[in-house]
């Protein structure tokens, strides 16, 4: 509702400064907010977390019933081998022979498979119903808190931007969940089983062995700092690409009406290889570094094979029992285990990407709300004031300044200027949209900032040049801020914006379903609909914002009647270039680069030198020409 705003920022970075230690305090904010945020769902984290601790110990005791099975074979082919070491204090009855324990253990080994198996689906079940839960739940926060926000922060950030914060970087925050939150959790609980098994095995054998893990650490740490950058730079050019589309398809017509398409398509397509080529980047080091780390873990196999050989052969005490067998099971679940890391660390750095955008749209605090003590409006008398307003959009540049303005109850405002003279500026400083630097606006005698935000936009009606409808029925949309509306207030509101006649002409009358924008009406109609929506709640004041500007004298004829009907009994400001509205106006205000500099009734400004007079005198001379031309073209007609 405002005619210059500022250029959009794709991807605007509202904290970083570049510094590392400041990017490395981040991070660990945001990991420790991330787990703040798991943490209110610490419920069936827990259950999740419980079902994976009964899985790993269940894991453990099938490798060691394995190296039970294997100690009991050898134990028959060799009697004179160490006796096996049976779990629980539990011995096999005397007369058992080897065989019969070995069905006892491979069967325990397969029904502990077996419960393993419903296990490990229930826990798979839910995990992903824990996370989409927070998903779901985080997706409704951010679009809740846009819907509390300024004006100024739509401003700042393009389209493509905001719709990426609410879908894709949402969603980039369910991979720090389910694969980095969940999934370290378990790694510690993992390799802290994993090593105590190990060091209750063989001390020396597990020290050597795992002295390959601190250099994991090491890669992963300059991985993270490597790629959190370039993920970053990676959402900001696909917020570039996702604005490329948005707005083809909302322009679309303009496009093929100017033949564009091969242009907008390669403009597109640079876009989208931007992000392609940025991404590449991404997944060379990937392509590295995952490699690297699951290689580490094979050097620990070969001191295995070396140390562990040697102690096996030499060592009496390491080969009793199937110590060796099992601590290579347990050191390949161990190298599993840390090769994740690699998986772990990317998705840390794409989760906090987007965790990263998620977080500003939260924090932004609007700086348009009801005061702590707001005074309620239940009805406006509709005196509007306007008090020396200043405001910009940006510091230093006015869209208005030292604007004064009275409108009693029930009178009407005109305003005229030119593209960029700041009316439509002026109207958004009276519903709250902005607040301006100097100045007040005040309403009934009271600041509008002192007011219920709600109880004040209850209480002014707006119609834009251009209305915006929904997908939805005719009456939905009229109904759209009263939706409790019977259907005889909402016809009724039609009729005062002369829209029930061609609603009633319609094959489903208000249940006919608008299409998008609702462009299966004509403009007249979608300017009369959006009448009839202000009008609707019976709003104290109106605000048109030049609703005549692009459309047909016919259909500008069925808006004015309708703006007559809407604007009886109502304090109203309207936007307008036309002599036809700019005539039944109380009082004219003449706006230039922001500033009044007429103000007056039709016919005072019309005696006087200036804008005014000569913009009228324009469209008077323009309306004769016309009038000239038709009676000339009439005569040639009668005449042949």
């Amino acid at each position: 509702m405002r005619e210059n705003p500022p250029n959009k920022a794709v991807g605007t970075d509202l904290n970083g400064d570049g510094k590392m230690q400041d990017a490395q305090a981040s991070n660990a904010r945001l990991v420790m907010r991330l787990f703040k945020m798991g943490w209110a769902y610490r419920a069936p984290a827990v259950a999740v977390v419980g079902l994976q601790f009964v899985l790993l110990a269940m894991m453990l005791t099938g490798l060691g019933l394995t190296g039970l099975g294997i100690d009991v074979i050898r134990k028959g082919l060799h009697p004179e081998a160490p006796d096996p070491a049976y779990p629980f204090g539990w011995t096999p009855p005397v007369d058992w022979s080897a065989m019969q324990i070995v069905w006892l253990v491979a069967g325990a080994v397969l029904g502990i498979a077996a419960v393993r198996f419903f296990l490990d689906k229930t826990s798979r079940i839910a995990k992903a119903v824990l996370v989409l839960r927070i998903i779901v739940d985080l997706r409704a926060k951010v679009y809740n808190k846009m819907q509390r926000l300024s004006f100024g922060f739509f401003d700042a950030n393009s389209s493509g931007s905001i719709i990426n914060r609410v879908t894709s970087d949402v969603q980039a925050v369910r991979m720090f969940v389910d694969g980095v939150l969940i999934e370290v959790l378990m790694l510690l609980i993992s390799l802290v089983f994993f090593v105590g098994y190990m060091l209750s095995i063989h001390v020396w054998l597990t020290v050597w062995c795992l002295a390959t893990t601190p250099m994991l650490w090491l890669l992963t740490w300059y991985f993270s700092r490597l790629v959190k950058p370039a993920y970053r730079k990676n959402r900001e050019l696909f917020d570039t690409a996702v604005l490329r589309l948005s707005e083809n398809v909302q322009g679309v017509h303009v496009v093929k009406g100017f033949s564009r398409q091969p242009q907008e398509i390669e403009k597109f397509t640079q876009a989208n290889a931007a992000v392609r080529d940025q991404k590449r980047w991404i997944f060379w080091r990937i392509s590295t570094f995952i490699p690297l780390i699951n290689f580490l873990p094979q050097i620990n196999l070969v001191v295995l094979i070396v140390y562990g050989g040697h102690l096996y052969m030499n060592d009496p005490g390491f080969r009793i029992g199937s110590g060796f067998f099992v601590f290579a099971g347990l050191l390949q679940q161990f190298s599993t285990q840390v090769g994740s890391i690699a998986m772990i660390a990317n998705s840390v750095q794409q989760s906090l990407t987007g965790a990263q955008r998620v977080f500003e749209v939260l924090d932004t605090q609007p700086h348009i709300e009801s005061p702590p003590n707001a005074t309620p409006l239940a009805k406006a008398r509709g005196e509007v004031r306007l008090e020396c307003v200043t405001f910009g959009y940006a510091p230093g540049e006015p869209a208005v300044s030292g604007v004064s303005i009275t409108a009693e109850p029930g009178q009407t405002i005109a305003i005229l200027g030119a593209t960029g003279a700041g009316k439509s500026t002026l109207l958004s400083l009276i519903p709250r949209f902005y607040d301006p630097q100097q100045g007040r606006v005040l309403i009934d005698g009271k600041d509008v900032r002192g007011y219920d935000l709600s109880d004040l936009r209850r209480n002014i009606g707006l119609v834009f040049q251009e209305s915006f409808l929904f997908s939805n029925t005719i009456a939905a949309n009229i109904a759209f801020g009263h939706p409790e509306a019977t259907q005889e207030l909402i016809e009724r509101a039609a009729k005062i914006a002369s829209a029930h006649g061609f609603i009633m002409d319609l094959e489903h009358g208000y249940d006919t379903i608008l299409s998008e924008s609702g462009m299966n009406l004509s403009g007249g109609q979608r300017q009369r609909l959006a009448i009839a929506r202000a009008v609707l709640l019976e709003p104290a004041i109106l605000l048109l914002d030049d609703p005549t500007a692009a459309i047909d004298p016919q259909t500008e004829h069925e808006i004015l009647e309708a703006m007559n009907s809407a604007m009886a009994g109502r304090t109203t400001f309207v936007v307008a270039h036309r002599l036809s509205t700019l005539r039944r106006a109380d009082k004219v205000i003449v706006l230039e680069k922001g500033r009044v500099v007429q103000s007056g009734t039709h016919e005072e400004l019309m005696d006087a030198q200036g804008h005014y007079r000569h913009a009228a005198s324009l469209q008077i001379a323009d309306r004769e020409s016309k009038r000239l031309l038709g009676m000339h073209a009439d005569g040639r007609g009668g005449g042949s």
